[in-house]
């Protein structure tokens, strides 16, 4: 029989997996939806389960991209292995801004900006922007349409749009795919790299949560090992469907509609603040 508890961890996982990859801030859908389905659990556990349970969203773009992402594939020439493991140091270069910026910062931004009105206004001020930049880039065609054609410094700049997103409910993959759109990406390109930036960069914040979790005294109880197990699964299920559907949906569509999603969610946040 399912536990209250376990119910929230199973709609937490739901709710991680589907906006972990669309442009909506999965961190902000967490700290708001777990305002209402608050954990039974210490806050210390919260935190860390907030982002730890990203894992199972990234175990998800490791399976579907395995053959993209793997250089040592058989299938692939030398050619496909050289520009793989390009791809790969263009990732590595581009997540070094958020190394930089974000780690020495997170402790301070969780502890000072982890609040629903920054959440709010954060989801308000990327829905304006995504939908400025999609009518500015409607008569624009990208000036890189293939990733292997990303250059280095393009990618160097994708990733300072991602340290952006160390501030609660910017989104991580929406500061990159609107930086990389900006930067003249195609969409797809934009969100394919926006997606394999993040298994470094959510693997790292992965295990810095986990170790001050332990630092700070704590440890892991039965309950709380099932509980963030149970939430990284679905969370890893969830989020097969949702990359599949964004990657269909942008090949016809722009993102205005997750603009317009984020400013109508943030007026909302903004609203029952003012009547409560």
């Amino acid at each position: 029989m399912l536990t209250l508890n376990m119910i929230k961890t199973i709609i937490l996982g739901i709710v991680e997996g589907f906006t972990e990859w669309l442009p909506i801030s999965s961190t902000g859908h967490l700290v708001l939806v777990g305002n209402v389905l608050k954990l039974d659990e210490s806050k210390a556990f919260i935190d860390m389960f907030n982002y730890v349970v990203q894992f199972g969203a990234i175990m998800a773009v490791i399976i579907l991209y395995f053959h993209k992402l793997n250089p040592f594939s058989p299938q692939k020439d030398q050619l496909a292995q050289k520009q793989t493991w390009t791809l790969w140091f263009k990732v590595i270069l581009a997540v070094m801004p958020s190394v930089v910026i974000g780690f020495p910062l997170n402790d301070w931004m969780d502890e000072h900006l982890m609040q629903n009105w920054i959440v709010a206004s954060m989801l308000i001020l990327y829905g304006i922007l995504f939908i400025i930049i999609e009518n500015r880039s409607r008569n624009h065609e990208a000036k890189y349409a293939d990733l292997n054609n990303l250059p280095w410094l393009t990618a160097f700049w994708i990733g300072c749009f991602q340290a952006l997103s160390i501030i609660p409910g910017t989104s991580r993959s929406g500061a990159t795919i609107l930086g990389a759109i900006i930067l003249g990406t195609s969409r797809y390109v934009g969100a394919e790299f926006s997606f394999f930036m993040a298994i470094p960069t959510m693997v790292g914040v992965s295990i810095l949560k986990i170790g001050k979790f332990f630092y700070q005294g704590n440890h892991f109880t039965g309950d709380q090992s099932l509980i963030l197990l149970v939430g990284m699964v679905v969370s890893f299920i969830v989020s097969v469907i949702s990359i599949k559907f964004l990657m269909d949906y942008i090949q016809k569509h722009d993102f205005k509609v997750f603009g317009w999603y984020r400013i109508i969610l943030g007026l909302l946040v903004l609203g029952t603040m003012l009547l409560a």
